[in-house]
């Protein structure tokens, strides 16, 4: 994948430890026998993740693997208390899931803008010696140390959030498709693979918005995890509709057998794929000299698939409105009927 997008990465997390208790007692002038006067410690800081649109790859903390929140500081005379340690707010790639390296556990999962989660907590500042007086000891020489703060690892994994997904097979013009409805502009090149590393579009409509994702090709196999198969359709599950983008004269050497072929990969990586709504789109019928040709494929398409197909081309622009017009219809207004699997 491109050196700059990593989408899953281990990390290891210390919060802040809390600072101590103080023991100090009064020495005023004519008060010989002050009270005790030790301040409590500071609360030592937090790690929090905040999800950040800004942010679309976890690539910062492949040389930050190691992240640190300030300690608390120590309690003083006069029943001062230590200054709290300030938190490590991190800021994540929306659909970011926080788990426990060592036993899997799910922290948390990062969907929206400015979602916060306390992944690490920091330790509690000790108490200083003005809270153990009493009656029989007036001079307590007694405090507390502050307590740690807490340590551990955890994995991040990021998953695209888009409304519409396109899938298909490597070089079916996705990448092209992309930058033909969107504000995108992902790298588009006539051979295949040119698409390593998910890309968003946004495809704007008066008041309507949606979010569009181009996923790497896939291979047969992708399912399994052959060539990079798991790390590609992770980002399909949080899309609400799967566009299946074919191309009209054959990567494979058939339309409808490209469809299959992606569609079974589709499948086979979750229960939830199959409860996705989704469209097809036959790309490049410019290059196909026969409309009796296209018909056939979009009538074996209908049949097979028993969704809408919809023939463009998306180097010309034929068929783009009409194709639009079908997302924003299936997503139920963009952005509104996200949901995330």
């Amino acid at each position: 994948m491109s050196s700059r997008f990593i989408d899953q990465v281990k990390v290891y997390l210390r919060a802040g430890d809390g600072g101590r208790g103080c023991m100090a007692f009064r020495r005023e002038k004519f008060v010989p026998r002050g009270g005790p006067s030790g301040g409590d410690g500071g609360d030592g800081g937090s790690i929090i993740f905040r999800a950040d649109p800004g942010m679309n790859t976890l690539y910062d903390f492949r040389y930050r693997p190691h992240l640190t929140a300030q300690n608390g500081r120590p309690g003083m005379g006069d029943k001062m208390s230590g200054k709290k340690g300030k938190d490590l707010v991190v800021r994540l790639p929306p659909g970011t899931t926080v788990r426990d390296a060592e036993t899997g556990e799910a922290i948390a999962d990062l969907v929206g803008e400015g979602q916060e989660a306390v992944v690490a907590r920091g330790g509690r500042g000790g108490r200083g010696n003005q809270h153990f007086a009493t009656p029989t000891d007036r001079a307590p020489r007694r405090f507390e140390e502050g307590t740690p703060g807490e340590e551990r690892r955890v994995e991040l994994e990021l998953r695209s959030i888009a409304d519409v997904g396109l899938v298909g097979l490597p070089n079916a013009g996705k990448s092209t498709l992309l930058r033909a409805i969107s504000n995108a502009t992902p790298e588009v090149a006539p051979y295949p693979f040119t698409t390593l590393t998910p890309h968003l579009g946004a495809v704007e409509r008066e008041d309507d918005k949606m979010v569009v994702a181009d996923i790497p090709g896939l291979i047969e196999g992708a399912s399994l995890g052959k060539g990079l198969g798991h790390e590609f359709l992770r980002h399909i599950e949080r899309t609400s509709v799967l566009l299946y983008v074919v191309d009209a004269v054959g990567f494979g050497g058939d339309a409808v057998s490209d469809f299959v072929a992606v569609r079974r990969e589709v499948m086979a990586y979750s229960e939830a794929m199959k409860q996705k709504d989704c469209l097809v789109a036959v790309n490049k019928i410019d290059l196909v000299d026969s409309q009796g040709k296209l018909q056939a494929i979009r009538e074996r398409l209908e049949s097979l698939a028993e969704v809408p197909v919809v023939l463009i081309s998306a180097e010309t622009k034929a068929g783009i409105p009409e194709l639009i017009d079908r997302l924003f219809r299936v997503t139920g207004r963009g952005r509104k009927m996200v949901s995330v699997q």
